[in-house]
């Protein structure tokens, strides 16, 4: 992958390790800081003296453990979210409107909560699109997650046969990442935050013949199972 290229992940070293610290302690506060800087005030304003600061190091650290700010933002991208991954959907489907809602309020959650950093890597894409490569891996995942569900929904006869799993899976996720992104702006549109993440699963599910009604409406006009 092109974040790979850019930015191998960076090896422990046993370097600088506070006293009363550890050497993980002491990696896993320079990359949250670095996170957490590069959130707030873009490439730019993550200075290496502000990521210092921030995990209680000195800038030389940085330097020894990550090599320069650049390899830092990009593990930092690549490692904090990959590490935050919500549980995954099941393998076997068995009620896809519970399965499905609880996933797409986790997911829902997690982009809210990632939503600064999210904006940052958005407006430096043009600019820095190697760290926006690295960010995308935590995305990406779940996409590939969400279609393998869908299209496993459709093996056991649980929704129409003739759905593209791509397009639902975009449709879902286009719609949680709308709301975490524009909710703060545009707040009248979207419906009530609790029920959110379910009225949107809902709706894919339906898309697809996977909820309750179509299923049942649709064994009825057929004479097909209800399963």
């Amino acid at each position: 992958m092109l974040e790979a290229r850019i930015f191998p992940p960076v090896p422990d070293k046993d370097l600088d390790i506070p006293l009363g610290g550890t050497h993980s302690a002491t990696r896993e506060a320079i990359l949250s800081a670095a996170l957490e800087a590069y959130s707030r005030h873009g490439f730019r304003g993550a200075t290496t003296r502000r990521i210092a600061e921030t995990a209680g190091v000195n800038e030389v650290t940085i330097f020894r453990h990550f090599g320069s700010k650049e390899a830092l933002l990009g593990e930092a991208l690549r490692v904090l979210p990959a590490a935050e991954q919500i549980a995954p959907l099941p393998a076997d489907p068995r009620d896809p409107a519970a399965e499905l809602s609880e996933w797409s309020e986790r997911q829902l959650v997690q982009l809210r909560d990632k939503r600064s950093m999210i904006r940052t890597c958005m407006g430096e894409i043009e600019e820095r699109p190697e760290l926006t490569e690295c960010a995308a891996a935590g995305p990406q995942a779940a996409f590939v997650q969400l279609c393998e569900y869908l299209r496993r929904v459709r093996e056991e006869g649980m929704s129409f046969a003739d759905f593209d799993e791509r397009v639902a899976a975009i449709t879902l996720m286009g719609a949680l990442f709308s709301d975490a992104m524009g909710r703060e702006m545009m707040p009248e549109i979207y419906p009530p935050a609790e029920v959110a993440a379910r009225k949107y699963a809902e709706l894919v599910l339906r898309a697809i013949g996977a909820d309750d009604h179509t299923r049942s409406a649709f064994a009825d006009a057929t004479g097909a199972p209800r399963g």
